[in-house]
């Protein structure tokens, strides 16, 4: 009895190192390479699929650079509005205030006082009168499209690379279930090469495949919800800007209808 036992473990045994022999040559005559981690993954993936990962993979490090730079820039934004308008409402003369910031305007709410404040100043300086209803009407009329160009001028400034950020979330999962289905012919041919259906053939391709699916929800996901939020807070920002642009057009045509300074 203990000598058909010892038998049966020795033929397993040997079974076993036979089978494993079997899937050794077939993977070295296939050129499949047990290397499962993502850098192998990576090496030995098709052409077409390392195109797919390293477009993504840039692509995403080129979304993270973009929705750290603009956190940073509305950040300081918000800061600065918060202090001009401070600055603004508290009673202080115009002028001072344009002449301190007429120069450069570092943000586009100064940016809007000082265009405004440069038409304003020219008609007074030209001796605008108070009764003139017909420059009265110029005058405005001329502050108004000033403010209306600039404000349009910021906010293309403030949407640049906005649009980078929506065709990845867009579009990355996409480019990435390419490379899956790219993956997943290779697999199949792979099969009808070597007719053999072990998991050890497939494996690898599918492997590939599912990276490329991964890497396109990894640039896709942080660009979608980055984009959603600096969305919000450029439509936030967009409307302050609104607000003190009529506000700030109101004082002035209050200004010019009591002819002073």
């Amino acid at each position: 009895m203990y000598a058909l036992h010892s038998y049966l473990i020795y033929a397993l045994a040997k079974g076993h190192a036979e089978m494993a022999a079997i899937e050794s040559v077939t993977l070295e005559g296939t050129g499949v390479s047990g290397d499962l981690s993502i850098w192998g993954l990576v090496m030995q993936a098709d052409l077409v699929v390392q195109v797919v990962l390293i477009a993504l993979a840039l692509s995403s490090v080129w979304c993270w650079a973009i929705i750290f730079d603009k956190v940073r820039y509305f950040r300081r934004l918000r800061h600065q509005a918060e202090q001009f308008e401070e600055a603004f409402w508290s009673g202080g003369s115009l002028e001072e205030l344009y002449e301190r910031v007429g120069g450069v305007p570092e943000h586009p709410l100064a940016a809007l006082f000082v265009v405004a404040m440069r038409e304003w100043t020219h008609a007074v300086k030209r001796g605008f009168s108070s009764q003139d209803g017909t420059a009265h009407s110029n005058i405005q009329g001329r502050i108004d499209r000033v403010i209306n160009v600039t404000l349009a001028r910021e906010m293309e400034a403030l949407e640049r690379h906005m649009g980078f950020l929506a065709t990845v979330g867009s579009t990355a999962p996409f480019v990435g279930l390419f490379g899956t289905v790219w993956g997943i012919m290779n697999s199949f041919q792979a099969i009808a090469m070597t007719k053999n259906t072990s998991l050890a053939v497939v494996a690898p391709g599918i492997a590939e495949a599912l990276l490329a699916t991964a890497l396109g929800l990894v640039a896709a996901i942080p660009a979608v919800v980055a984009y959603n939020k600096l969305s919000n807070d450029l439509s936030r920002y967009a409307g302050r800007l609104e607000n003190f642009a009529g506000e700030f057009t109101a004082l002035l045509s209050r200004q010019l209808v009591e002819g002073q300074k």
